[in-house]
């Protein structure tokens, strides 16, 4: 007998009027919403317009939903409902996070630089903020019944609905809420990526890479737990091979950040859009054009030597 479980939600939605609004699509509205409430703060402390924040999350939410639709179409097509709409059926479920992310990110690199703006310090404000979205739209899973794991008997054992039970589970009743555990995982992810963005000397978009990292290895052991419906590969979940690459690519990535005058480093920086002075102010770096101007004689030593040391810092 249990002394506790996670009731399963008795409805995924609600009318509103002639609308009937899915808890899914709304969780992810409230999480899409914080972030760009959060990613406006912490452009805007970098020196950022936050307006800018504004214009990628309109590009890059229907990038997003597109991106994420089509990862699960092409790795799951088996899972797409039975009718004309069912490529196209978000409200059901099925956006592949990877795939989300990635179109998003690609459009959003076109939004920044196409303003000038710096795009690793960008990334590193958003970072946060797209775990934190993340997090709430996980609630959205729950009253969908779907992203749970194997049965359990611990008391925050999930009760799953005989109707949403996967083939060969049908006899349990309650099931590891993975969703739950990805939710406290992201929420507790994106607190770190801040305090290191504070508290470290990490270069420009390291918070990003740390992010791909960070999130696919938790990945890698939620998808060790899950049962519901997913393509196989070599007897493992398709999304375990996707989240360990990526583990890895993340921490490559990141290490390769860190190699001292690596060039490039801030690579908005090499682009006309981006050598004024306040998109130097944006990307908390010195005004290329002041350091490139030969200082007044008078004002200044001969020697090179004795030079401010500002320029060598533009490589981060």
């Amino acid at each position: 007998m249990l002394l506790a479980a996670i009731p399963s939600p008795s409805v995924n939605g609600f009318y509103l009027g002639p609308l009937f609004v899915h808890f899914y699509a709304l969780m992810y509205i409230v999480g899409i919403s914080l972030a760009v409430f959060i990613g406006r703060r912490r452009w805007a402390a970098t020196g950022g317009d936050p307006e800018l924040v504004d214009d990628i999350s309109i590009w890059c939410v229907p990038a997003g939903i597109v991106g994420g639709r089509l990862y699960f179409d092409i790795t799951t097509p088996k899972y797409i409902p039975p009718h004309w709409w069912g490529p196209f059926a978000v409200w059901d479920g099925g956006l592949g996070i990877w795939g989300g992310v990635a179109l998003a990110t690609l459009v959003g690199i076109w939004r920044v630089r196409r303003v000038g703006a710096n795009v690793p310090a960008m990334m590193d404000a958003l970072a946060p903020c797209l775990l934190l979205a993340q997090a709430i739209g996980r609630i959205g899973n729950y009253f969908n019944q779907e992203l749970f794991g194997g049965p359990t008997s611990l008391p925050w054992g999930l009760e799953i609905s005989p109707a949403f039970r996967p083939e060969g589970y049908t006899q349990y009743s309650t099931f590891h809420p993975t969703f739950l555990y990805e939710l406290v995982w992201d929420v507790l992810f994106a607190i770190l990526l801040i305090q290191l963005g504070k508290r470290s000397r990490l270069r420009p978009g390291s918070l990003m890479t740390l992010y791909v990292a960070g999130y696919s290895a938790f990945r890698i052991f939620e998808e060790s737990l899950r049962v519901d419906a997913s393509e196989h590969f070599l007897g493992l979940r398709l999304n375990f091979f996707v989240a360990s690459t990526l583990t890895l690519a993340g921490l490559v990535w990141t290490a390769l950040l860190q190699r001292p005058g690596r060039p490039g480093a801030v690579a908005v920086q090499a682009t006309p859009e981006a050598t004024d002075g306040a998109d130097a102010a944006e990307a908390g770096q010195p005004d290329v054009q002041d350091t490139a101007e030969p200082a007044d004689p008078a004002d200044e030593p001969a020697e090179p030597a004795e030079r401010p040391a500002s320029e060598p810092q533009l490589a981060d």
